[in-house]
């Protein structure tokens, strides 16, 4: 247990900035707190203490502000930075070194019982406000945009951004957490938006049939139809 909490305080060395030391993060990071209650709860839980284990999950999220149900299962290297807003829920599995922001649900989509909540790779990163519904899959190493829904299967590698969430790129090299190049609320520069983009297909038709208007209107006033006096 005790080596596991040291773990986690080196992630959150790794990956935020803003960490100053060991008691900084022992002390002040809400998600580390979370994190910390829930590895308590969940063994509570698999040795069927099941209302103790209610009873801690409830306790870590009156002081965090972050509920993770006891029976989800989460590996190793999980992150949550702020956490304000977070809920997990009970059929939720989760890789190693996953990172998610404040305001993210992994929630269900189904009252009946069984794997009603989603399962993520390892590496996965889901930015803040983004909501991932139901028993699907995130593959590995995927990214989440901000305020994103997500309600299909998505695959390893690629970035979703969108209500509901659309997979707008793939990437070439997996990008770990602890790489230079971790990507911040699960966004990377020059993200396309694709509702901006469909717009912007659209003007471009309109100029198209706009400019295609004037030239048969010139068209008719050099070529004037003839008149039926002429004709006669």
């Amino acid at each position: 247990m005790f080596n596991r909490i040291k773990d986690d305080i080196q992630v959150i060395h790794k990956r935020d900035p803003a960490a100053r030391g060991f008691w900084d993060v022992l002390l002040c990071y809400p998600g580390l707190h979370a994190v910390i209650g829930y590895r308590l709860a969940h063994g509570l839980w698999r040795r069927d203490w099941f209302l103790l284990a209610r009873l801690v999950s409830h306790v870590a999220r009156f002081f965090t502000g972050i509920e993770i149900h006891p029976a989800a299962r989460i590996g190793k290297g999980f992150f949550i930075d702020h956490g304000m807003g977070v809920v997990i829920g009970e059929t939720t599995e989760i890789g190693d070194d996953v990172t998610i922001y404040h305001g993210v649900t992994l929630g269900g989509t189904s009252w009946n019982k069984g794997k009603r909540h989603p399962t993520l790779g390892d590496g996965v990163i889901i930015g803040a406000g983004a909501k991932v519904l139901g028993p699907l899959m995130v593959g590995a190493n995927a990214r989440i945009g901000s305020n994103a829904v997500v309600v299909e299967n998505v695959p390893e590698n690629t970035t979703v951004v969108g209500i509901p969430g659309r997979v707008i790129m793939g990437m070439n090299q997996p990008v770990r957490p602890d790489s230079p190049l971790f990507p911040a609320y699960g966004q990377i520069e020059s993200m396309p938006d694709p509702v901006a983009k469909a717009v912007v297909c659209m003007l471009e038709q309109v100029h198209h049939l706009e400019h295609r208007l004037k030239s048969l209107e010139q068209h008719q006033t050099v070529d004037p139809p003839p008149s039926r006096e002429n004709k006669s």
